[in-house]
């Protein structure tokens, strides 16, 4: 499901078009993922995390690095993926509904972009699968 899903984002991205627009069109294709109530995009402005394009339920607008799952990736420029979000000391709690959760950040040159935050309703929903998945995701935004 997820090389489908891969091939769907590479057919779509373009570097010709806003960020924003490839961004809100790869946030509609992660929202078809199984177990899903939440994907989309923080992106990098100046030392805070800004809500970009998603789909689901109203988000988190700001979040400062260091703070959070998805501040915690960025600052640290690596994939967290936390199995039971209720025991992440410092999570930002956007919706009762989210159980766990995966955040990879976007690197270009070693630089942070922002990050991509994946949150489901089931405890313990992603594993190394879909943070390879993610992570290829990633690379490919890392391009625009």
């Amino acid at each position: 499901m997820y090389e489908l899903l891969l091939k769907q984002i590479e057919s779509i991205i373009d570097k010709d078009i806003p960020l924003v627009s490839n961004l809100a069109n790869v946030a509609s294709i992660l929202y078809t993922m199984k177990d899903i109530n939440w994907a989309g995009f923080y992106l990098l402005d100046k030392d805070r995390l800004v809500l970009g394009p998603f789909q689901g339920e109203v988000a988190c607008t700001i979040i400062p690095l260091g703070k959070g799952v998805c501040g915690t990736a960025a600052s640290k420029k690596e994939t967290i993926i936390v199995d039971d979000v209720n025991t992440f000391k410092g999570h930002i709690a956007c919706s009762s509904k989210s159980k766990s959760e995966i955040v990879v950040p976007i690197l270009k040159d070693n630089q942070l972009i922002g990050v991509i935050d994946i949150d489901s309703p089931i405890y313990s929903r992603f594993s190394n699968l879909e943070k390879e998945f993610l992570e290829a995701v990633s690379n490919l935004l890392a391009t625009l």
